[in-house]
């Protein structure tokens, strides 16, 4: 059976938990088999205290606004079973599981009050910083990395995020992002200890490949996703600039 992720952002009204905050956002979109389903849950939650000024310049959502929202008793046993036995991926999963435990730990629900005993959990952050040390890895900055369309991100929203999230997250574990041929040698191949692998032929009476063809929605597609990679990076993508060069 293929794995059950679930990408998930919450926004609060402020920092640190221990001094009080509390969720007034959560977003989720569900992932499986590394396919986003449109499964997603989303809801807005009244946190009975006013939200700090630099966390509304943030995420842009008022105390006013937040007015007649549900509270999140009224919504913990749906969230539960959203996530329960999934994956959860988030950028910098402390601060989201630090906030999650607090509030089911403040409905008494101790038994619910530490999701990493129900939910794996995969922080993003973690994953860029050891592929990427030394540099930015906010969300902005992996966007702008791998090419992923954020342009309607002015103010973080947690299902905005979450869904911008999957595709960065689907964006770096997509597969190869290099090509060695080469042994261990000075001529930058496999690192040391590492040996070039064995070439092997193919026979030439050997069953051909069927060849498919892209189809136009697909072509589409790919034409759109260059075209926001030039947006985003402010140029064009390699492989527009390498189809010029041949042209």
């Amino acid at each position: 059976m293929a794995q059950r992720s679930v990408v998930l952002d919450t926004e609060t009204t402020g920092m640190p938990v221990t001094d009080g905050h509390r969720i007034i956002e959560i977003g989720c979109v569900e992932l499986i088999g590394r396919r986003l389903t449109g499964r997603h849950f989303h809801v807005y939650l009244q946190p009975d205290r006013e939200s700090d000024e630099g966390a509304i310049g943030v995420h842009g959502i008022t105390n006013e606004f937040l007015v007649g929202k549900p509270r999140f008793p009224e919504v913990a046993d749906e969230f539960f079973e959203f996530i329960k036995g999934a994956q959860l991926i988030i950028h910098n999963a402390a601060f989201d599981v630090g906030f999650i435990n607090n509030e089911f730990a403040l409905l008494g629900q101790h038994e619910r009050a530490d999701i990493t005993q129900h939910c794996s959990i995969l922080d993003t952050l973690l994953m860029a910083r050891e592929r990427h040390p030394g540099q930015r890895n906010s969300l902005d900055a992996l966007c702008k990395r791998y090419g992923v369309d954020n342009s309607g991100r002015e103010l973080h929203g947690a299902l905005l995020d979450s869904e911008i999230l999957a595709d960065v997250y689907l964006t770096m574990t997509g597969g190869q992002t290099s090509l060695s041929l080469a042994g261990n040698g000075a001529d930058g191949g496999a690192g040391d200890g590492m040996r070039a692998s064995e070439i092997r032929r193919l026979s030439a009476d050997r069953q051909r490949g069927r060849i498919i063809m892209a189809s136009e929605a697909e072509l589409a597609e790919h034409q759109a996703r260059l075209e926001a990679i030039a947006k985003s990076a402010g140029g064009p993508a390699l492989w527009t600039q390498l189809l010029e060069t041949q042209q």
